[in-house]
C-alpha cells in the first residue's frame, strides 16, 4: 500500500519543518508531496533539505500563488502518474492533526472517499472566533440543502480518496479553486455513486502564520455552488435525452 499525502503551502514555512516528520512517522506507507506556489518566505528551500535527507518526502513547486484547488490537482495528476493507492489532502498549519491520518487510512479501505469531519459528532473545532464559527456551519448547511449531499462537513479539507475515484473524474473541468473546491470535489464523488464516510477529527485553529480565508473565497463557495447543482441537471437531462432516442 503506498499513500501520499499532498500538502499546499504557500509562507508556510514556520510549519513545514515541523510537519513533514510528524506526517510520516504515522506509516512508513505514506509520503509527502508538497505543492508550494513560489513562497517568498522560502518554504520550498527547507523542503528541498528535507528531501536531502528522506526519498518520501516530494515537492512541486509552482510559478506563483495559483490557488488552492488548482494545486491539489497538480498533487493529484501527480499521485495517479505515480501510482499511489490512497491519496490524502491535509493542510499545512497543523490545524489537521497528523495523529489522525491512520484513522483516515484505516476507514479507507472499506470506503471509496473518507473526510475528517468536524461536524459529525457535535463540534470539534478549537480555537475558532464565534463569527467564523457560525459562518462554518451556516455554510455546512447551506450546501445540504442546495446539493443535497447527505454530509456534515461538506467544506472540510482533511480528506483521503482511493486512486481509482480520482480517475474518474475529469480534473481538467474542475470549476472551482478556493475553498469551494472541497465542495464540488465530495459533489462529483458523491454523483459518481462512490461510497463516502465522514469520520470525527478535532480541528485547531493554526499555530502560526496567518489564515488563506477571504471574502473572495466565500463568496467563490456561495456561487460554485448553484453552479454545480445547475450544471449537473443539465447532464443529467442531456443524458435521458440521449436515453429516449
Amino acid at each position: 500500500m503506498k499513500a501520499l499525502v499532498i500538502v499546499p503551502t504557500f509562507n508556510e514555512s514556520e510549519n513545514v519543518s515541523d510537519l513533514i516528520p510528524e506526517i510520516l512517522k504515522q506509516d512508513n506507507c505514506i509520503e509527502v508531496l508538497i505543492v508550494d506556489d513560489n513562497s517568498p518566505d522560502g518554504t520550498a528551500k527547507l523542503v528541498q533539505n528535507l528531501m536531502k535527507e528522506n526519498s518520501r518526502i516530494h515537492l512541486l513547486e509552482r510559478e506563483g500563488k495559483m490557488g488552492l484547488g488548482s494545486a491539489y490537482i497538480a498533487g493529484f495528476k501527480y499521485a495517479i502518474q505515480k501510482k499511489y493507492d490512497y491519496i490524502l489532502e491535509m493542510d499545512a498549519d497543523f490545524s489537521h492533526k497528523p495523529d489522525d491520518l491512520p484513522n483516515l487510512l484505516e476507514a479507507i479501505k472499506e470506503n471509496d472517499l473518507v473526510i475528517g469531519s468536524r461536524y459529525i459528532k457535535g463540534v470539534n473545532v478549537v480555537n475558532w472566533p464565534a463569527r467564523r464559527l457560525a459562518l462554518s456551519l451556516l455554510a455546512s448547511k447551506y450546501v445540504r440543502i442546495i446539493t443535497k449531499m447527505p454530509l456534515k462537513d461538506p467544506t472540510g479539507g482533511f480528506k483521503c480518496f482511493r486512486r481509482n475515484v480520482l480517475e474518474s473524474i475529469n480534473l481538467d473541468n474542475i470549476l472551482s479553486d478556493g475553498y469551494s473546491f472541497q465542495i464540488e470535489m465530495n459533489y462529483k464523488v458523491w454523483k459518481g455513486g462512490f461510497q463516502i464516510k465522514e469520520i470525527p477529527i478535532i480541528f485547531v485553529e493554526r499555530r502560526v502564520g496567518q489564515s488563506k480565508m477571504s471574502k473572495k473565497i466565500v463568496r467563490e463557495a456561495v456561487i460554485n455552488v448553484w453552479k454545480l447543482r445547475f450544471f449537473s441537471k443539465f447532464w443529467e437531462n442531456r443524458k435521458n435525452q440521449r436515453t429516449k432516442k
